[in-house]
């Protein structure tokens, strides 16, 4: 199977309203660490997850992810090594990674590299539309899926162009700004994620201050396939919380 079919079967078979994917912070508080996160993620009810590479400068990412990445670079983390995190965690559910055009562009290999360790797709937030062709031939020739994202403020023209170059799902960013918890969805995610849904034939995934139960359980009733976490689940892994227990409270959300 490819990666893109990897990703379709989790969105299929989730057994849920919409598919879970928590993220991941390779390497974070160290990298044993960040893959037995990973392993308490699919054991909690996980269906996909967002394997984040850290970098110093990660525009996209609020602050507690953004302290995430520094600490795990101060620890030695390497993307070398967040790919031992992704072989170790892609036999149990599809792996997407997410990193920065930086650490893209260092090697042409890339694509072919994090699909010889088993990641399934692709995400790169500060890749735009224009400079996506190149990256996203290599990821199609590697069988990865490169997933695109889109904003609240994405116009109808740009969103259609993205929505049909997309692979594996769509990542729809519920607010304008970086990822964080919120203490509610904006009042207009609703029409964000039906705007993405009628320029995409893939899954449409809904992230950025999404941190509860009820926020999971309000994303799938508007209509989105998969809901994405971040920021609450690097915080409780940086607090020592349950993590298990949190993406099980997570998956019964959506059911």
């Amino acid at each position: 199977m490819t990666g893109q079919d990897r990703i379709a079967a989790a969105f299929a078979g989730s057994g849920k309203r919409a598919a879970l994917m928590p993220y991941l912070m390779g390497g974070f508080p160290d990298l044993d660490a960040s893959k037995a996160i990973g392993h308490a993620y699919a054991d909690g009810g996980a269906d996909l997850v967002e394997l984040g590479v850290p970098f110093s400068d990660p525009l996209a990412d609020g602050p507690v992810i953004h302290a995430a990445g520094t600490a795990a670079l101060q620890a030695g983390a390497t993307t070398a090594g967040v790919l031992e995190v992704c072989a170790e965690l892609a036999p149990r559910l599809p792996v997407v990674v997410m990193c920065y055009a930086n650490i893209v562009l260092a090697r042409d290999d890339f694509a072919a590299r994090i699909a010889a360790a088993g990641a399934a797709g692709l995400i790169v937030p500060d890749l735009p539309l224009e400079e996506a062709p190149a990256l996203l031939e290599a990821c199609d020739a590697a069988g990865i899926a490169l997933v695109p994202l889109v904003a609240p403020t994405t116009p109808d023209e740009r969103l259609e162009a993205i929505g049909r170059r997309a692979r594996g799902f769509l990542y729809t960013v519920s607010v304008t700004g970086t990822t964080g918890e919120r203490a509610s969805l904006s009042d207009t995610f609703a029409a964000t994620v039906e705007r993405a849904r009628t320029h995409t034939d893939v899954p449409v995934a809904l992230g950025f201050g999404i941190a509860t139960p009820e926020h999971a359980a309000q994303a799938a009733a508007a209509g989105a396939d998969g809901v994405i976490v971040g920021s609450r689940l690097v915080r409780a892994a940086a607090d020592g919380e349950d993590v298990r227990a949190l993406v099980q409270q997570l998956a019964a959300g959506l059911r």
